[in-house]
């Protein structure tokens, strides 16, 4: 790479942390107002992106290819999507802005399956490349080379945004109140300031500076479905990197995440001892390898200020109690049935495929639920476990062929080691700085499955893993799946119930005296960190072999994301809520797939309707009510 070349890439990072600090400065001021983490942000990016497109289309026809056309339609996309924001703010989040910050990440989660399905109904499946902007559709000669004028543009909107934002937090009233709420919402509150409508202004504000930063892409990216899920990753990492709540903090990290993908995207495939290199592989998640180094290094941002250790970092739970006579009745009733279920195969064919995927669901939920619930560690990757489990058993099978009961019984080994790795980093960090790094270690599994192509099959997977031939009928997996399954859930209870699993929730609940009467509170997170992805690891094994292929969707973000629906469902301060969890949420995403083709939509609807409903998850309402009515009695 030449020094001119060096320094054009320079310039395109520049350009490109533009767009990226625009969706994350919105992200940051919302979360360090409401202290709602906004999963619905880049479907807001989304929707600014093919609201844009159509705008500008429609300018375009009756003004002209103008400028005004163009920035015209960009700006009203902008504040149609801050119009859109403001909206969900006060008909959705104000009813949930005291519930567990989880329940508010669910409902924002069920926003992105409906903010999806619409725009699928509005504008369809395929991508929209939308037009150039008038006057900046060509290109000026820098260092020899051609650099597009519209990124020229692009480098400079980032600082001038940051200083609007700057003058605005700093220079005006609005923004000293919303300096106060930041470090103090009581005292605001009892100023006098109308809380409702500050964090309505902050939630629309947010929400333009998504809908400017996609709208910005218009002539660089087609707008597409799968912008929210992509974008609300990279949003993350800048908010997390720069430190929550910094919009100086979300500048930089999206300059030095922007510069460092342009860069080796430039620098391409070198030749290092022998071995070729690819730089250009680490674009796909180099900014997930940059959030690892901060997180380890700098667990609360590169602006960021470290939170006080407190002696009671997390409410107090009521203890977890045996199970009641007519729960355990239900349980094995439910067994019972279950075990009769293959007579009813004959008739019935597609109700055993679908109780595997169920019994996997909730093996799957069940081992997030183990260190999410009573370990107190909120988990964003999940899905690596899952995923390691899957493909370990998929590598066995057919790299080193060994048997098929070799092999599920050694992929759990691989998820294990995995989480050993990953679990000694993670269990240094608490909150939404450990759940993101597990998103980050999640991500780096992800590349590195989806770029070997020799080993794994790249985006394509492995096919052909199928049972030994004595588990090749559906009757005979399920019993199979139904006996680890039901084996490793009861596991798991029991050693909650043993003297780890009690130290597990004392390190929950108060570290420092813990750790006063001798528990070594990250020795047993850690070892619980391992016998989940332990867990988890027969769940990606089974669903390996239940399935005869996997590929990279595997251990995609998405499937995380459902792990975590699936607990906050069910609910997390119940055992069995996660069974419950993962049984309603994939039964319920199979029904609605094969009615209609908004299933996305109906499934979160159905979401916000069981969130505000059930706001401690489904079995944790039922139970809660329960006992309200045995008090009265």
């Amino acid at each position: 790479m030449t020094l001119s070349s060096f320094l054009i890439q320079l310039l395109n990072g520049l350009a490109g942390a533009s767009s990226l600090f625009l969706v994350g400065a919105g992200l940051s001021l919302i979360f360090g107002i409401t202290r709602v983490v906004n999963f619905a942000h880049g479907s807001l990016y989304m929707l600014g992106l093919y609201i844009a497109y159509s705008l500008t289309e429609w300018l375009t026809g009756r003004l002209g290819a103008s400028p005004l056309g163009f920035w015209g339609g960009v700006l009203l996309a902008a504040a149609a999507v801050a119009a859109i924001g403001a909206l969900v703010e006060i008909l959705l989040l104000r009813r949930i802005y005291r519930a567990p910050e989880l329940f508010q990440l669910l409902a924002t989660f069920a926003l992105v399956l409906v903010i999806k399905d619409a725009a699928l109904y509005v504008w369809g499946a395929e991508e929209l490349l939308g037009s150039r902007a008038p006057g900046l559709s060509g290109s000026v000669e820098l260092l020899g080379r051609r650099f597009p004028q519209y990124n020229l543009l692009l480098m400079w909107i980032g600082p001038l945004v940051l200083a609007g934002l700057w003058l605005l937090l700093n220079k005006t009233r609005w923004g000293a109140l919303i300096r106060a709420a930041t470090q103090d919402r009581d005292m605001v509150a009892a100023l006098g300031v109308n809380q409702a409508w500050l964090f309505t202004s902050v939630f629309a504000l947010g929400a333009f500076l998504a809908g400017l930063g996609g709208a910005l892409q218009l002539p660089l990216e087609p707008a597409s479905l799968n912008l929210d899920l992509q974008t609300i990753g990279d949003a993350f990492v800048v908010v997390v990197v720069g430190g929550m709540g910094s919009v100086p903090g979300a500048y930089l990290a999206a300059l030095l995440i922007a510069v460092t993908k342009a860069v080796c995207a430039g620098i391409g495939t070198v030749q290092l001892f022998g071995t070729d290199v690819s730089f250009s592989r680490l674009t796909l998640v180099v900014e997930f390898l940059i959030m690892a180094v901060v997180l380890v290094w700098r667990p609360w941002g590169l602006l960021g200020r470290p939170q006080a250790a407190s002696r009671n970092p997390a409410d107090i739970e009521a203890p977890l109690r045996p199970a009641r006579p007519a729960l355990r009745r239900a349980a094995w009733l439910m067994l019972a049935l279950l075990l009769m279920l293959p007579l009813a195969g004959q008739s019935f064919p597609y109700a055993l495929t679908l109780s595997i995927d169920l019994l996997i669901a909730a093996l799957f939920a069940t081992s997030l639920h183990f260190i999410m619930g009573p370990a107190g560690m909120h988990s964003f990757g999940h899905a690596a476990y899952f995923g390691l489990g899957a493909y370990g058993a998929a590598l066995f099978f057919k790299a080193l062929a060994m048997p098929m009961e070799a092999s599920l019984l050694a992929a759990p080994l691989v998820a294990g080691l995995g989480a050993l790795l990953f679990g000694w980093f993670c269990v240094r960090l608490s909150g939404v700085y450990l759940a993101m790094l597990t998103l980050a270690f999640s991500q780096i599994v992800w590349s590195i499955v989806y770029q070997s192509d020799e080993v794994t099959g790249g985006s394509n997977g492995i096919v052909g893993i199928w049972p030994a031939a004595w588990l090749a009928g559906r009757g005979a997996y399920f019993y199979l799946t139904l006996v680890l399954c039901a084996g490793c859930i009861w596991l798991m209870r029991r050693i909650l119930f043993s003297p780890f699993g009690y130290a597990m929730r004392a390190g929950r609940d108060s570290p420092l005296r813990s750790e006063a009467i001798g528990i070594h509170v990250k020795r047993v997170q850690w070892m619980a960190f391992v016998l989940a992805g332990l867990f988890c690891g027969v769940a990606g094994a089974l669903f390996a072999f239940s399935k005869g292929s996997i590929s990279p969707e595997t251990i995609s973000v998405g499937r995380s994301v459902d792990g975590l629906v699936m607990v906050l469902l069910g609910g997390v301060q119940t055992l069995s809520g996660p069974i419950v969890g993962g049984v309603l949420f994939t039964w319920l995403q199979d029904l609605l797939a094969r009615e209609t083709e908004y299933w996305r939509a109906l499934l979160g609807g159905v979401m916000l309707l069981l969130v505000l409903a059930f706001p401690q998850g489904v079995v944790g309402s039922l139970r809660s009510r329960f006992e309200r009515v045995e008090a009265t009695q």
